[in-house]
């Protein structure tokens, strides 16, 4: 099995952006730009390798979402949805359609941009935490590069964060893929529960990520993954 890629850090509370996420000009070389907060000593940052790596197995049939206590603003912008059996909810916009995909437990989309959509994944996983898969920067490269886009694309990190959601952690990313002839820039969460690891994702063309950017923001902060049943 192939080792991850070496993610190259910038220093502490910086974020690697540019002002797109593909410049013309470059040559496509399948790199990763990530920002993140802490460093691993070489035996953590190897350990956290393995884990990666275990969870781009684990989650290969999957793709996709978050969690969170952040409420978004439920408005006639968006509708709730709540899955009480696999314990999550989050909101998407109103209008976009459910569509059956294989492998996702939920997607919805825009019928007329069809790359603007969210999706759920649930994966089984032994792991109680996010954080046991390893460093956040490399589980996020793992996932945008070998689980969430088809091998033929090229993929940039372009930024990861760790957080806290009423108790429970969770690592969101964002990042672009680029095809044959569009790009599509998304935003993903993920955390585990109930036996479960979970993957949000929702995205869009880049040519209108700028326009549609904070309602995606806002889908990908309303998502919430809780314990399904209360301790007896």
């Amino acid at each position: 099995m192939a080792s991850l890629p070496n993610l190259h850090c910038a220093s502490a509370g910086k974020l690697v952006r540019t002002a797109r996420p593909f410049a013309p000009a470059r040559p496509a070389a399948r790199t990763a730009a990530v920002a993140c907060k802490t460093s691993a000593s070489p035996t953590a940052a190897e350990a956290g390798r393995r884990q990666a790596l275990q969870l781009a197995t684990a989650a290969a049939a999957a793709v996709l979402f978050p969690g969170s206590a952040h409420a978004a603003k439920v408005n006639k912008e968006y509708t709730p949805v709540k899955d009480a059996q696999d314990g999550y909810s989050f909101v998407y916009l109103f209008g976009w359609q459910e569509v059956a995909v294989k492998g996702q437990d939920v997607v919805y989309k825009d019928v007329i941009e069809p790359l603007e959509s969210v999706s759920v994944s649930i994966t089984k996983t032994d792991k109680e935490n996010v954080s046991e898969f390893g460093p956040a920067p490399e589980v996020a490269y793992t996932l945008a590069d070998r689980v969430l886009t088809p091998p033929s694309q090229e993929v940039k990190v372009l930024e990861v964060k760790e957080t806290v959601r009423d108790g429970r952690d969770y690592i969101e990313f964002e990042f672009a893929a680029k095809a044959g002839n569009y790009i599509r820039h998304a935003l993903a969460v993920v955390t585990v529960g109930n036996g479960n690891f979970y993957t949000l994702v929702t995205g869009a063309n880049e040519r209108r990520w700028d326009k549609i950017r904070p309602r995606l923001e806002e889908i990908a902060k309303s998502f919430t993954v809780v314990d399904r049943f209360a301790a007896t």
